[in-house]
Order: structure tokens, then C-alpha cells, then sequence
């Protein structure tokens, strides 16, 4: 919005010549990420306040960790802070014209609106499960394909016009056409190792990294601070992706696509950081407040959809690889422990508890060595991710 305004007062009189640097991209990420800090740290204490007052506490578990109880009646649902922080900034920063920070922002706020419904069913419904998993991942599920079948033909065309031909030129051909080689699976470290998928193959692998990513950094979400910061990391890196892919010249230079618009996605990601690092200040440890699942299921599903566009599926597996340990985690103690109940006629544990983060703090670490530690983790990891950039 304010690049447009900026525009038009430049063309009402030289004398507002400086507002060119809001043509700037990376000028506008700087700010996005200041404004979002700003109003998650100004708008903080009242969130916590109005959430304390309705009695939004996060119910914990029976089965949890004993040394949580003490968690019981923090207030939860503070994800919402974290959302709000990121769609104001973002509408103040980007240009309202691109298709792609439009396609980010719906999928974040659905997911967003998932997790409310969930959460809220959790705190009125006394409920610690909340949304049953069936109707979750159903809706999960609606956005997911709505979203995938959008990109895999608005990347591989420049505007939406095209996109309605490209479409339209799919649905005549028998759902029978090539897509561009930008549209394929790119693997890191390789410079012409990509795989074709199809349009059906780019759909069910943008959905798999949508949903899965949503709910991964979901399952995460168990500590103070465990995934906040690893999704600031991830988003940042991320948004360097995007800057690349989305410049003629440097995407050219560093053997990446060139997918027109996608560097506007980089405001998306810095307000994002901006917005995380504003929550984080509340919810390290001891929390002040949890995200709850309208926060964490919105922001996996930010990061996925960002690293489709961007065309860096495994990169982002590999970034958010405490995101992908612990969802494993979890698929696979309860996959060990059905096989082994219908075996032995009892179930059987892989780890001590699920997820991941849980078997560590059964095994004797504190809560905060959990966390610096999977967020060190994560900075290395994207480390390497950022190093796919060059190392070709």
C-alpha cells in the first residue's frame, strides 16, 4: 500500500523525489520487519491481558510432561499476535499487485482460522485434543489443493491472465501438458539435476509440503520458544531464496529459476521474522504465552507455501529438519506402538515420548537446553540450506 502511495506523491510534485526509496525491495523488507516487531511488541501486553482476562489457558494434557502442570492456564491462542503482526506489516509494505505474497497471506490466515477453531474448542470445550484430526486435516487439505492447483500454473506463467490460458489449454488437452522446467523438482547441490513432475505430480507435492509443513511445525510447538525461532530462521533464509529466484540477474547467475514476482515474497518473510522475534520476547522461558495451533498451524504452512514458489522443496526439508525430526518422531512411535499392541498384545515405545523434544526432557535435559539447542541446530541447518546458492 505504501509503495503505491509513495508513487503517487512523487508524481505530484520533485519535491517528494525521496520517496523512490520505497521502490527499493530491500528497503521495504527492513521496514516490514521493523513494523512487525514493533507492533508485536506494542500490541503484546494487551493481547496477553485480553487473553488472561477471557480465560484462554492452554489445558494440558494427563499424559504430558509433569514438570508442565505448572504450565496449566498460561494463555494460549497468542498466535494471533503473531498473525496480526505479519498481515498488517505485509499489506503496509508489499505490492498489492503481486499474486504471490496474496497467495501466501490466504494460506497463512486459513490455516490461521483452522487453528482457532481448534484451539478455541480446546479452552471452551475443555477439550486438550480440540479439533479432531479428520476434520483438521480436511480442511487442511481444502486449502492445501486450492493453493497447489494456483501454483503449479501460476509459476510457471507470469501474470494471471496466462494463468487462466495455461489452465484453460490443460483442461482441452485431456489434463496433458508440459510444464516449464521451472515448475520441476530442483535438487540442491546439483546444477542440472531437476525431476519433471506434471501437473498432477507438482499438485500432490505442493500439498504434501503445504499441510506437512503446517503440521511439523505444529508437533514443534511443545516448548517455550522451541519453535518460534526456528521458524524465523527458516523464514529469513527462505526470504533470501526468494530475492534470488525472483531477480532476472542474480537467479540467472546462480543457476536458479527466474520466477518473475516471487522477490516480492522477501517482505513477507522479514515480516514474518520481525513478528516472530516480537512473540519470542513473550514466550521464552517461562512463557508469558503459547501460540497455541492458530500460530503454529499458520506459519508451517506460510513456510511451505513460500518454499514451493520458490522452488526449494527439499532445501526447506532440509532448513526445517528439526521441523521434519520431530514430526517423524511422532509418525513413527505411534506407528512402533500399534504394530507391537497388535504383535505382542501390548504397545511398545521407540522413544521415551513423542515428539522428539520429550523423549530429550524425559532423558534429563532442562526445557531451555531442548531449546537453544534444536535452535542451533536449525541455524546450521540453514546454513547448509543457504549454501545450496553457490555449492552447484
Amino acid at each position: 500500500m505504501l509503495i503505491t502511495l509513495a508513487a503517487w506523491l512523487q508524481s505530484l510534485s520533485p519535491e517528494f523525489g525521496f520517496f523512490r526509496v520505497f521502490q527499493y525491495l530491500t528497503f521495504r523488507a527492513v521496514m516490514a520487519a521493523l513494523t512487525a516487531l514493533t507492533i508485536g511488541l506494542a500490541a503484546g501486553p494487551w493481547v496477553i491481558r485480553r487473553l488472561t482476562e477471557l480465560k484462554i489457558g492452554q489445558p494440558i494434557r494427563g499424559y504430558g510432561m509433569e514438570s508442565h502442570l505448572n504450565k496449566s492456564g498460561t494463555p494460549t491462542m497468542g498466535g494471533v499476535l503473531i498473525l496480526l503482526s505479519i498481515a498488517i506489516s505485509t499489506l503496509l509494505w508489499f505490492d498489492w499487485s503481486n499474486r504471490f505474497v496474496w497467495i501466501v497471506l490466504i494460506v497463512t490466515l486459513g490455516f490461521g482460522a483452522i487453528g482457532w477453531v481448534d484451539d478455541w474448542r480446546k479452552v471452551v470445550s475443555k477439550d486438550p485434543e480440540g479439533m479432531r484430526s479428520r476434520e483438521k486435516y480436511f480442511w487442511q487439505s481444502v486449502i492445501g489443493l486450492t493453493a497447489a492447483l494456483y501454483l503449479v500454473f501460476s509459476i510457471s506463467e507470469s501474470n494471471n491472465l496466462r494463468v487462466l490460458e495455461l489452465f484453460s489449454t490443460w483442461v482441452k488437452s485431456g489434463f496433458d501438458v508440459d510444464l516449464p522446467p521451472k515448475a520441476d523438482l530442483m535438487v540442491p547441490f546439483f546444477k542440472e539435476i531437476s525431476y519433471p513432475l506434471g501437473v498432477f505430480g507438482f499438485v500432490i507435492l505442493t500439498y504434501l509440503v503445504i499441510v506437512g509443513s503446517s503440521n511439523a511445525v505444529n508437533l514443534t510447538d511443545g516448548l517455550d520458544g522451541l519453535a518460534i525461532m526456528p521458524v524465523v530462521m527458516v523464514g529469513s533464509a527462505l526470504g533470501v531464496f526468494a530475492y534470488v529466484t525472483g531477480s532476472s540477474v542474480f537467479s540467472k547467475y546462480l543457476l536458479l529459476p527466474y520466477i518473475p514476482g516471487a522477490g516480492e515474497l522477501l517482505i513477507f518473510c522479514a515480516a514474518m521474522a520481525g513478528a516472530g522475534l516480537a512473540f519470542l520476547w513473550f514466550n521464552t522461558h517461562p512463557a508469558q504465552v503459547f501460540m497455541g495451533d492458530v500460530g503454529a498451524l499458520a506459519l508451517g504452512g506460510a513456510l511451505g507455501t513460500i518454499a514451493v514458489i520458490v522452488r526449494q522443496e527439499i532445501v526447506l526439508a532440509i532448513m526445517g529438519g528439526i521441523f521434519v525430526v520431530e514430526a517423524l518422531s511422532v509418525m513413527a512411535q505411534v506407528s512402533y506402538f500399534k504394530y507391537t499392541k497388535r504383535k505382542y498384545g501390548e504397545g511398545r515405545r521407540i522413544l521415551k515420548m513423542a515428539p522428539l523434544h520429550h523423549h530429550f526432557e524425559k532423558s534429563g535435559w532442562r526445557e531451555t537446553q531442548v531449546v537453544v539447542r534444536f535452535w542451533i541446530i536449525t541455524m546450521l541447518l540453514c546454513l547448509v540450506g543457504l549454501s545450496t546458492l553457490k555449492l552447484r
